[in-house]
C-alpha cells in the first residue's frame, strides 16, 4: 500500500560466514507498497521467504560482491527459474559492475552461458545512482572497501534509512546518511585496521562517530566481527553516539 511505513527486517547480520542462528548480511526493506532485498548474504534466502517470495520482490540491491553479501543470489537464480516460482519478468537487480558476469561464471556448467538475465534484470550501480522502486527512492554512493562497493539510502514518505554496506569511514557515507532517521552501519573491526593499508571496515566507535557526524536519529550496528559480542559492539558505538543504539539481531523488524 502507498501509505505503508518504511520498515527494515533483518534477515541476517553475521560475518564472514553464517553462525548456527544468524545468516550473513541481508535485509528486507519495505514500504510504500514495495519490497527490496538488500544484500543476499549466505543463508538469507531462507528467512526472506517468511516475508516475501522471490516473485513478490520489487527489486534486489547488492552492496558488493563478497560472498557474505551476495552468495544467495546463486540459489535465488535456481529458485526463480527452476522451481515453484513463476516470474512475470526478471527481478530488477542493482549491483556493482560485473555482477551478471560473476553470477554467470559460477552458474555456467556447459559451453552455453547460464541465462542469468532470465532471472535478474541487472543494472550496474554507479556513484550517485538513483532509482524509484514503487514508492521507494533508492540512492547509492560509492564507499571505501578496497573494491567496488556501495552504500544505500532509502526514502519514502519523508522517512529515510541508510545502509553502509561494507565500508571504512568515508565522506561519501557520511554525506549519504546526513539527517537520516536510521543508520544501519557495519562494525566488523574490533580494533582500528593496521596503518599499512587503506581501511575497509568500521570499528564500533567509528560507526558511532559516523552516525554522530551524519546527525542520524538512530544507529543499528551490524556485520559485527567475531572478536566481540553484539552487546560489546553496541556499548562501544554508544560511547561515540548520543542517540539510541541497537544491534541488527536476525529476525528483528525496525519501523523507520
Amino acid at each position: 500500500m502507498p501509505d505503508e511505513p518504511l520498515r527494515l527486517t533483518v534477515l541476517g547480520s553475521a560475518t564472514p560466514y553464517p553462525s548456527a542462528d544468524n545468516p550473513c548480511s541481508g535485509y528486507l526493506v519495505s514500504g510504500a507498497g514495495a519490497r527490496v532485498w538488500v544484500d543476499a548474504g549466505s543463508g538469507t534466502l531462507g528467512p526472506l521467504q517468511r516475508h516475501a517470495r522471490l516473485d513478490e520482490l520489487d527489486a534486489i540491491w547488492i552492496s558488493h560482491l563478497h560472498a557474505d553479501h551476495c552468495a544467495d543470489l546463486l540459489t535465488a537464480y535456481y529458485g526463480a527459474l527452476y522451481a515453484d516460482v513463476r516470474l512475470a519478468a526478471p527481478i530488477p537487480l542493482y549491483g556493482p559492475r560485473g555482477t551478471a558476469d560473476r553470477l554467470a561464471a559460477f552458474l555456467t556448467n556447459t559451453a552455453r552461458r547460464s541465462p542469468v538475465e532470465s532471472a535478474f534484470a541487472v543494472t550496474e550501480l554507479s556513484d550517485g545512482h538513483r532509482v524509484r522502486v514503487g514508492g521507494l527512492t533508492l540512492v547509492s554512493r560509492a564507499v571505501e572497501h578496497g573494491m567496488p562497493a556501495f552504500a544505500l539510502r532509502v526514502e519514502a514518505g519523508g522517512r529515510s534509512l541508510v545502509y553502509s554496506g561494507d565500508s571504512a569511514p568515508c565522506d561519501a557515507l557520511t554525506e549519504l546518511a546526513d539527517g537520516c532517521d536510521l543508520l544501519l552501519c557495519e562494525a566488523e573491526s574490533s580494533e582500528p585496521e593496521p596503518g599499512d593499508g587503506a581501511p575497509v571496515h568500521h570499528t564500533p566507535e567509528q560507526a558511532g562517530a559516523t552516525a554522530a557526524a551524519a546527525r542520524a536519529s538512530r544507529l543499528l550496528v551490524t556485520h559485527v566481527g567475531r572478536a566481540m559480542t553484539p552487546a560489546e559492539a553496541v556499548g562501544r558505538a554508544a560511547a561515540r553516539f548520543a542517540g539510541p543504539v541497537a544491534h541488527a539481531d536476525p529476525g528483528a523488524v525496525f519501523t523507520v
